[in-house]
């Protein structure tokens, strides 16, 4: 048997890809939205992508994707650059599921602004794209799934470098705010309703002698609530001319 040229054989699976131009521009990802039912992935912030590259107009077959990404012939997406792409209409998928690069533990919280992709050493999830009858939905999948079946690739025609300290969100949100938060919901939408309750409903004296109970049941009932509503999450984004890390 002759000697095979893999090389030519992954230079060619490199060469069937469709591959798309996408500008530099500003994306807006995450949710602002922290309630356990309808919550997403925040916070939402802004990211600058000041450099232009290439993106696969449809995900790769996972298979396919590994010997390219090996060869070091492209790359998989980060997030804000899949989502630039998308922005600018550069890209297609149909009932595809695919892997991004971007690896984190569930939020946002320290990530780079300049499109690369977050990673923190240990992670636990990464950032995939579940295409529904032509509209993408962001999902996370964790660190032993192996569900993913497609990868969405991204090339340079030149070499980019990134800055060395580039913008980042905060390192965590802000812990206070969130206590704060949850007390005056905890408050005012299960302590107080429990105690104007017991004082029309219940038995005399039974307040008295049973205020822990309504404390109590009113602590769960304001945690339930959370199962439907939060306040909104601060969002995130870069000034315009100097590009600085700013509340919106």
């Amino acid at each position: 048997m002759g000697n095979t040229n893999w090389g030519n054989i992954i230079g060619g699976l490199e060469l069937s890809i469709d591959w798309v131009t996408v500008d530099p521009g500003r994306v807006t990802i995450g949710s602002q939205n922290r309630s356990i039912l309808f919550g997403g992935i925040g916070p939402k912030h802004m990211a600058e992508i000041k450099y232009k590259f290439e993106i696969s107009r449809n995900p790769v077959p996972i298979d396919q994707a590994l010997s390219i990404i090996e060869s070091k012939l492209a790359q998989p997406a980060s997030e804000s650059e899949w989502q630039l792409a998308y922005d600018q209409d550069a890209i297609d998928g149909f009932d595809h599921f695919e892997r991004l690069s971007d690896r984190f533990k569930g939020s946002y919280w320290g990530k780079p602004l300049d499109g690369r992709a977050m990673y923190e050493e240990d992670w636990t999830f990464r950032i995939a794209k579940k295409w529904e009858k032509g509209n993408p939905i962001t999902r996370i999948v964790s660190r032993d799934s192996d569900i993913t079946s497609h990868v969405r690739l991204k090339k340079f025609q030149e070499n980019i470098d990134l800055e060395s300290n580039p913008p980042r969100l905060p390192l965590q949100r802000d812990t206070k705010r969130i206590l704060r938060e949850e007390f005056l919901i905890t408050t005012f939408f299960g302590i107080i309703p429990s105690f104007i309750w017991a004082y029309f409903n219940a038995s005399p004296g039974y307040i008295e002698n049973g205020w822990p109970g309504l404390v109590f049941g009113g602590i769960i009932v304001g945690l339930v609530t959370a199962i439907f509503w939060r306040p909104k999450t601060q969002s995130y984004r870069l000034g315009r001319n100097c590009g600085r890390v700013k509340p919106n």
